[in-house]
């Protein structure tokens, strides 16, 4: 069974929508001191379109292949490369060549799980995307010192922070903690 999703109209350049709809992914993760609740939103910024959505946990227990916690921005990666019926490590042959992540965490460096980390995920795509918005750092509650920005920009992804949101982002993030 097919449906499709129907995600709001933000208007073209507007990073602040785009992150109160990461917002809106984020309040959909389950709440756990072990983690933190984040959104995510692939957008073709050429278009204007949003590609796909994710949270954390969203997918977990669903893929064999990333069981365990699964972070916002890997489920919405995934879940981009199955609309387009490829494996993830081949979504940047499918992805427009404008294509923009928005996130309302930095994307993680370093994983205690032992799954791939979001920056790897986000350097395989660099050719296409080469932009990340964040709404916040994140907090040093699990990982002392996040450098998934400087890993970013330090291969050519421009990361910008979307400020004005910070507070609710971080009360979201820290749900159950």
């Amino acid at each position: 069974m097919s449906f499709t999703l129907h995600h709001p109209q933000i208007a073209a350049g507007d990073h602040k929508g785009y992150m109160e709809y990461a917002l809106e992914q984020a309040r959909l993760s389950p709440p756990a001191p072990t983690k933190f609740c984040v959104g995510a939103v692939l957008v073709d910024a050429e278009k204007n379109e949003i590609l796909s959505t994710g949270y954390s946990m969203e997918l977990t227990g669903d893929r064999p292949s990333d069981p365990g916690n699964t972070h916002a921005e890997q489920c919405c990666l995934i879940k981009a490369a199955e609309q387009h019926h490829v494996p993830e490590d081949q979504l940047a042959l499918v992805l427009p060549k404008e294509t923009v992540l928005y996130t309302t965490m930095e994307p993680c460096s370093r994983r205690l799980s032992g799954n791939r980390t979001c920056v790897d995920r986000i350097l395989k795509l660099k050719d296409v995307v080469r932009a990340v918005y964040v709404g916040i750092r994140e907090p040093e509650t699990f990982i002392a010192e996040n450098t998934g920005r400087k890993m970013l920009e330090g291969a050519g992804v421009k990361v910008e922070v979307v400020e004005g949101m910070q507070q609710r982002i971080l009360e979201v993030a820290t749900a159950g903690h």
